[in-house]
């Protein structure tokens, strides 16, 4: 069901161009949006892990923890105030990224990410200061708008200024980075549990100020995507040169005649979504919605948060359950970095497909052991927890080369020019809505379904695997302006999507 390769690469042989020095450090330091949103998931997952920033700002999980010999192994962590914690960041961020829209829309992509850059700095240096816990969900609040900013402007920054035939690698590069922010998070909180005084959790949240600086830095100085700068009215002669500085190379007139074409359609809309809604763009719609809810429902988050938490579940201590989260970073990255370089060879359905039924796999055995080996006390052996550790690994590296990175890839290279910003907006919503519900609801699940929140999210598996299979095109090597036949060659979409003039009339 792959939409023919052969009319892929022969629209994406019409621009021409390569990659250059500057896309490249461009797009790099656009990808620090990446790297303070997997910090932030790593950080938060570590310190709550962490017995002293438990017994400063969470004292009953402190308790259960410690000493309360009655309370199930599944249940330790069950405590609406510490999901609120983790959470905070996902609520504040889903009514960011509509603001983002706008922004993105109206600005450009490079003051978004300016704008999220400052926003994250400010609430890494309220939670590395925090008093008391309302400061420390406070500081998480200015967290959510920053990676709501970032979350919205980044990949489509990155998916428009790669060339078409490297758009996913660069792209992919958002997921990258994410990793490397996560990875990072996990090995300076292994560093900081360490500290005397029981103060690290305070170096821990306070670094995330880091890579928000180089993103607010890289902001002042990267260039508009060519795309925006026509949108926003810009001069076209100026687009061009532009657009020849980015492809190392004077003949660029097909591409931009198309981004042209695509702005002069942009501006003939001004309620995008209004117009994201219509049956011409019903298959982008469905993709910008079941993409990142599945991306969700694969359980990634619930792991990525909770892993040390988990570990210390199944019975290993502090510093045993923060080294498991560096390695499971490591794994998560690596693999990412693999999908960057396979992803525009191979596509995008083989990776979906094939990390799909890893992940599935690993997920069940996990949920397995866990039903037959751990009960509401004590733990599991030794090698039963390595083993668990493995196929958590088997399972990060399945995600880390399909939903990770692909989940933000496909979303933001579908959407026409005139609808790209809320498409961008709506994928990003619908990924708070359910990054939150996953967090807010897992430590509650796990204490209720024990081992079977893994069948939950093996179900899932299935599901989205089905979907991908059936409904999703190939994407690969085709210029974002000319995505639109891709649904209209697709067996299922072609019945939906219409020519404009025909959707006119069914309209009238």
């Amino acid at each position: 069901m792959a939409v023919h390769i052969s009319a892929a690469t022969g629209a994406a042989a019409t621009y021409n161009g390569r990659i250059t020095a500057f896309v490249v450090v461009s797009c790099v330091m656009a990808g620090m949006g990446g790297v303070i949103f997997g910090y932030d998931i790593g950080i938060s997952g570590g310190v709550t892990s962490m017995e002293s920033f438990l017994e400063k700002f969470f004292p009953d999980v402190y308790a259960k923890m410690r000493g309360d010999s009655a309370v199930s192994n599944y249940c330790k962590f069950d405590s609406q105030l510490l999901t609120a914690f983790t959470s905070s960041l996902y609520v504040a961020g889903l009514f960011a990224t509509f603001i983002a829209s706008w922004v993105t829309r109206r600005f450009g992509r490079r003051r978004t990410m300016l704008a999220g850059g400052f926003a994250f700095m400010a609430g890494a240096a309220l939670g590395g200061a925090a008093a008391d816990v309302y400061m420390v969900i406070f500081g998480r609040v200015l967290l959510g708008i920053g990676v709501g900013f970032a979350n919205q402007s980044v990949p489509l920054y990155l998916s428009e200024m790669a060339p078409p035939r490297y758009r996913g690698a660069f792209n992919n590069g958002f997921q990258f980075s994410i990793g490397i922010g996560a990875l990072s998070a996990n090995l300076i909180n292994y560093g900081t549990a360490n500290i005397k005084g029981g103060w690290g959790w305070r170096v821990s949240l306070a670094l995330a100020a880091v890579p928000a600086l180089f993103l607010t830095l890289g902001a002042f100085f990267l260039p508009e995507t060519p795309n925006s700068l026509i949108q926003q009215g810009g001069d076209v002669h100026d687009a061009k040169q532009l657009l020849q500085k980015i492809r190392g190379t004077t003949d660029v007139d097909q591409e931009l005649e198309d981004l042209v074409a695509a702005s002069n359609a942009s501006r003939t809309v001004r309620r995008p979504f209004r117009t994201i809604v219509r049956r011409n763009y019903r298959p982008q719609l469905v993709m910008a919605i079941a993409i990142p809810f599945f991306q969700q429902v694969t359980g990634i988050n619930a792991i990525a948060f909770y892993q040390p938490v988990l570990f210390r579940t199944i019975g290993l201590g502090q510093n045993a359950a923060l080294i498991s989260a560096v390695v499971g970073g490591v794994v998560g990255t690596s693999s990412t970095l693999i999908s960057m370089i396979v992803v525009d060879r191979l596509g995008r359905r083989p990776l979906f497909l094939i990390g799909g039924i890893q992940m599935l796999v690993s997920q069940v055995i996990i949920a397995g052991i866990l039903a037959t080996q751990l009960g509401d006390q004590g733990g599991v052996s030794r090698g039963y927890a390595y083993l668990v550790l493995l196929l958590i690994c088997v399972y990060v590296a399945g995600f880390g080369w399909s939903w990770g990175p692909l989940g933000w890839l496909v979303p933001s290279e579908i959407f026409p020019l005139e609808i790209r910003s809320a498409g961008q907006s709506i994928t990003v919503a619908v990924s708070f809505i359910f990054t939150f519900i996953i967090a807010q609801t897992f430590l509650a699940m796990l204490c209720h379904m024990k081992s079977g929140i893994f069948f939950f999210f093996a179900g899932w598996l299935v599901i989205m695997t089905m979907f991908i299979h059936m409904l999703l095109p190939e994407t690969r090597n085709i210029p974002m302006e000319q995505m639109g036949k891709v649904w209209r060659e697709h067996p299922f979409w072609r019945r939906i999507v219409v020519d404009e003039g025909d959707e006119s009339k069914m309209d009238g």
